[in-house]
């Protein structure tokens, strides 16, 4: 399927073809559009959604139980956190698990990284 995007966009105050950019938003990239002359803005909707979906899920905080299972310690994901990164993620074709990555940041603090470093910093950047 063919992105909006894809197509010539004209500025509506000056009638001018609009060039792609992408900006930084809450440490997001967004693909946009601007006017070259009046400096007007229109950013990509699917990526405005994404990036609603995301602070809606960064406000939540999810209480989940730890498990043994062998000799390790699991925690379960909720599904709306798995099925938004496999959203994001869609376009990757890897499987989760080799996706994932689990960080020791300090005394209180485990963080989960999905994707590799390169995938983090574009992580809404498809162009």
């Amino acid at each position: 399927m063919t992105d909006i995007f894809d197509a010539k966009i004209l500025c509506r105050n000056c009638n001018e073809q609009m060039k792609n950019i992408i900006i930084e938003k809450a440490g997001v990239n967004l693909r946009a559009v601007e006017c070259p002359n009046c400096e007007d803005r229109i950013m990509h909707p699917a990526d405005l959604n994404y990036l609603e979906h995301f602070k809606d899920l960064k406000r939540k905080t999810f209480n989940v139980k730890l498990r043994v299972v062998g000799n390790s310690h699991t925690i379960s994901i909720p599904k709306e956190i798995i099925n938004f990164m496999n959203e994001i993620h869609k376009e990757a074709k890897k499987e989760m698990d080799d996706m994932v990555r689990l960080c020791f940041e300090d005394f209180q603090s485990l963080s989960l990284k999905f994707g590799n470093e390169e995938e983090q910093k574009n992580l809404f950047r498809r162009n």
